[in-house]
């Protein structure tokens, strides 16, 4: 992975992301029939009970805040965000779960179930689990420093969901920067969507499987060699062996991690991504664009919550036509209703 800076090619190259991009389909993020009070008079509770719920949830840990927003993520970009990513596997439905990439990275089920029994006590059947999920990680992200703001509801529950799509739409730790601008571009969402949503990774942790290529690879490359940098390599390497320990786990933002935050990008600027996929976002000599905006969300905290509230209610609108149509308000969100 080479740094982008005072490299020959680049007008070249960015000419070429531009043509790339441009032959990527693309699906309808936002526009769908959503209102900010869908549920004023259905369910008025249904608001409050999540904010409180996560209150309990957060303040017993915070990595509960980044739990659920993966979730949102991870829900969002496969068939829209129609809750499919919380439906177990039954004889008739193989769910999304066991994908490779959710297996073993997704948490926080039972924290939506918990909020689903009690709006159930409050409004039976009234409010979708997708809705549930994506108020949920609103407030996680502001129990823990982030922004506010006004969540679109009025989404409906899938009666399907698709283990194929979660591997294939969801970008991977691993991936290349053009892969993954093509991936969000899919969702209709631009390149500074990507790196906004990207600052999550400020209060998420990532699995020594996940990261073992990139501090066994080329960290140094574009960390350069100096004592911070291999003491914090030395760090990782000890929490991530080269064999075994794929489960073990390190923050992606080592030095605020429960804080959400712009240190994230911050760390990137000193080549210390611990993912290939986030650090590609300021050393790819594909990342002109990205590139500057790293670098903008680093210096400018303020800038990086007004995109990142904006690029969330943009995700959350994310649509799945069918469940608009055909859907339902699941009275489990494990379960289809029968």
């Amino acid at each position: 992975m080479a740094n982008s800076l005072h490299h020959p090619r680049l007008p070249i190259l960015q000419f070429l992301l531009l043509v790339f991009s441009s032959f990527i389909p693309r699906l309808h993020a936002s526009e769908p029939y959503l209102t900010l009070d869908y549920y004023a008079k259905t369910c008025p509770t249904a608001f409050e009970i999540v904010r409180k719920e996560m209150e309990c949830a957060v303040l017993s840990d915070p990595r509960n805040a980044a739990l659920i927003v993966r979730l949102h993520f991870h829900d969002c970009f496969v068939q829209g965000c129609d809750g499919s990513v919380l439906l177990d596997d039954t004889i008739d439905l193989q769910g999304e779960k066991k994908a490779s990439i959710n297996r073993n990275a997704l948490k926080g089920f039972r924290i939506i179930d918990r909020i689903k029994n009690k709006i159930e006590s409050d409004c039976p059947g009234i409010v979708s689990c997708a809705d549930i999920l994506t108020i949920a990680a609103r407030d996680a992200i502001i129990l823990v420093g982030g922004p506010y703001w006004d969540v679109p509801v009025g989404r409906k529950d899938s009666k399907t969901a698709s283990y194929a799509l979660a591997d294939s739409n969801l970008p991977s730790p691993d991936e290349g920067l053009l892969s993954i601008i093509s991936k969000f571009h899919y969702q209709g969402l631009s390149v500074t969507d990507m790196v906004a949503l990207s600052g999550a990774h400020t209060i998420g942790m990532a699995r020594c499987v996940n990261y073992r290529k990139r501090i066994y690879g080329d960290y140094r490359v574009t960390s350069g060699i100096n004592p911070l940098s291999e003491t914090h390599l030395s760090v990782l390497k000890s929490i991530c062996p080269p064999i075994g320990s794929d489960n073990n786990e390190t923050a992606m933002d080592y030095e605020t991690p429960n804080l959400f935050d712009n240190s994230f990008y911050q760390i990137l600027l000193q080549g210390e991504g611990v993912l290939n996929s986030d650090q590609e976002m300021y050393s790819s000599i594909f990342g002109i664009q990205t590139k500057e905006l790293v670098n903008k969300y680093a210096h400018d905290a303020l800038a990086f919550f007004q995109q990142f509230s904006d690029s969330m209610v943009k995700m959350g609108n994310i649509t799945n036509p069918e469940s608009f149509v055909n859907g339902e308000v699941r009275k489990n969100c494990r379960f289809v209703n029968t």
